[in-house]
C-alpha cells in the first residue's frame, strides 16, 4: 500500500521530532510492506522565511492531494524572533489557524494517557493515578472564539478590544457526534465541557449535545463547567473517559491533561475533517529554547504518526505495533531528558526513535 502523507517539519525543534516519526514509519513500511510517497510543506515561521507569510495558497492544495499530513510544531520565541514583528496576521500561529479552517480540520482528537512506567513523572499524588488513566479530548477546532471576528479601536477615548465568540448548531452537532462515536469504541462515557451557566454559547452547546445524546443510549452522558473540569483533571483524572468541549476550552484542558501524564512531549493529537483526511500533529509546541540540542522528546509525534495509520488509512495493526513500541521502551526504561527519573537511561531525540524502531515487529 502506497500512502501519500505531507510533512510540515515546522520550526524549531519540529524537524528533528518529525524526523524520527518519518524513521518510524518508514520502519512500519518495511515489516508491513507499506510505501510512502512524502510531500514536504512549509507552515509557520519556515514559510515566513521562504514566502513572507505563514501560508500559502499553493501549500494548502498540495495538502488537499495528499491523504494526510503529519506536522511538527509552529512558531517561535516571540521575545526576540523576527516573526512576532509582523503583524498578527502575518505570523506563524495565523498560518496553523488557517490551514485547520482551509482544511475543515473541526474534530481535534487529543488522547492523554499516564503509561504506568511514567507515573513518577506525574505530579499528581501516587493514590490519584494508581493503575494510570486514558482519556480522549474531542476538541472543536474550528469555530469559537479564535474564529470570530475581532477589533480593537478606541471608543468614547478608551481602547477596546472585542473577540466574538459564535457557533452554530451544526458545528456543534458535528463534533458531538464523533465524540459519542469514539466512546462506543472506548467506555461510553461522555462528559461535555461548557460554561452553560455564563454563556449563550454553551448553552447552545448544551441543547445540540442533548440531543446527539439520545442516538446513543449505551453512552452515558454528563455536563461539566469548565472550571469544575479544570479542577477535576487534577483531583480524579480516572473519572474521564472522552472530554467534549469547544475550542478554546479544548486549547487550554488539553495542555493540562499533557502535563498530568508526564510531559507534554507524550501527548499526540489528530485534527480530522469529515472524510479520512487529517492532520496529526504533537500537541507540544516549537520549544525553540531547546531545538537543535538532541534533548527534544519525539514520543508524541511519533504517536501522532500512529494515530494518523489508525484514522486515516485503517492501518489499526500498524498502529498498535508503534504503540506497542513506544510502551516497550518506556518500560525498558529509556527516557528523554523531560521525562527523566533516578534509575532509568537517559538518551536523546535520535536514539529514542531507533530505540522504538528496533521494537516494531
Amino acid at each position: 500500500m502506497e500512502l501519500k502523507v505531507g510533512i510540515i517539519k515546522g520550526d524549531g525543534i519540529g524537524p528533528e521530532i518529525v524526523t524520527e516519526a518519518m524513521k518510524v514509519l518508514n520502519k512500519v513500511g518495511e515489516v508491513y510492506g507499506h510505501s510512502y510517497l512524502y510531500k514536504e510543506l512549509l507552515l509557520g515561521g519556515a514559510s515566513i522565511d521562504v514566502h513572507g507569510v505563514p501560508l500559502t495558497d499553493e501549500t494548502i492544495a498540495e495538502a488537499k492531494s495528499c491523504d494526510a499530513v503529519l506536522m511538527g510544531s509552529i512558531g517561535g520565541d516571540a521575545k526576540v524572533s523576527p516573526w512576532y514583528k509582523l503583524e498578527p496576521s502575518k505570523r506563524p500561529e495565523a498560518g496553523l489557524l488557517k490551514i485547520r479552517k482551509s482544511l475543515n480540520l473541526f474534530a481535534n482528537l487529543r488522547p492523554a494517557v499516564l503509561y504506568d512506567e511514567l507515573k513518577g513523572a506525574c505530579p499528581l499524588k501516587e493514590e490519584l493515578t494508581e493503575g494510570g488513566f486514558d482519556m480522549m479530548i474531542m476538541r472543536e477546532l474550528t469555530g469559537g472564539l479564535y474564529f470570530g471576528n475581532r477589533y480593537t479601536s478606541e471608543v468614547d477615548g478608551v481602547m477596546t478590544a472585542c473577540d466574538e465568540l459564535t457557533y452554530n448548531e451544526n458545528e456543534i452537532r458535528r463534533i458531538a457526534i464523533r465524540a459519542f462515536d469514539i466512546a462506543m469504541k472506548r467506555n461510553k462515557k461522555v462528559i461535555s465541557v461548557d460554561k452553560a451557566n455564563v454563556l449563550d454559547s454553551s448553552r447552545l452547546w448544551r441543547k445540540v449535545v442533548e440531543e446527539v445524546a439520545k442516538d446513543y443510549p449505551e453512552v452515558t452522558l454528563e455536563h461539566m463547567l469548565v472550571d469544575n473540569c479544570a479542577m477535576q483533571l487534577v483531583k480524579n483524572p480516572k473519572q474521564f473517559d472522552v472530554i467534549l468541549t469547544e475550542n478554546m476550552f479544548g486549547d487550554i484542558l488539553s495542555d493540562e491533561a499533557s502535563m498530568i501524564t508526564g510531559s507534554i512531549g507524550m501527548l499526540a493529537s489528530a485534527s480530522l475533517n469529515d472524510t479520512k483526511f487529517g492532520l496529526y500533529e504533537p500537541s507540544g509546541g516549537s520549544a525553540p529554547d531547546i531545538a537543535g540540542k538532541g534533548i527534544a522528546n519525539p514520543i508524541a509525534t511519533i504517536l501522532s504518526a500512529a494515530m494518523m495509520l489508525r484514522f486515516s488509512f485503517d492501518l489499526d495493526k500498524e498502529a498498535d505495533a508503534i504503540e506497542a513500541a513506544v510502551a516497550q521502551v518506556l518500560k525498558d526504561g529509556y527516557r528523554t531528558i523531560d521525562i527523566m527519573s533516578e534509575g532509568k537511561v537517559q538518551v536523546n531525540t535520535a536514539e529514542i526513535g531507533n530505540l522504538i524502531c528496533e521494537r516494531i515487529a
